[in-house]
């Protein structure tokens, strides 16, 4: 999708930064959207210990997901599904 393909370099971006980021395309994993229930892409699901503790929905600016990385500072793991 086009906010996808818009919001990605951002996340490659983060993750040359040393951001733990899984890249996940629901088009050839369904299962990974019905896993963590994604109803709209870009969707970012933020993860500790295997558990969601947060999400953005929709293609974020860096600073954005920076700020609830930062305000999450003990992140342990981060997936974003596109």
């Amino acid at each position: 999708c086009g906010p996808c393909q818009t919001f990605k370099p951002t996340m490659k971006e983060l993750a040359s930064e040393g951001y733990n980021i899984e890249f996940i395309d629901v088009d050839q994993d369904n299962n990974a959207a019905v896993e963590y229930n994604v109803r709209s892409v870009p969707t970012t699901v933020i993860m500790e210990n295997g558990k969601e503790i947060d999400r953005l929905v929709g293609a974020q600016t860096k600073k954005k997901v920076v700020e609830v990385l930062s305000w999450k500072d003990h992140l342990k793991y981060q997936t974003t599904i596109t």
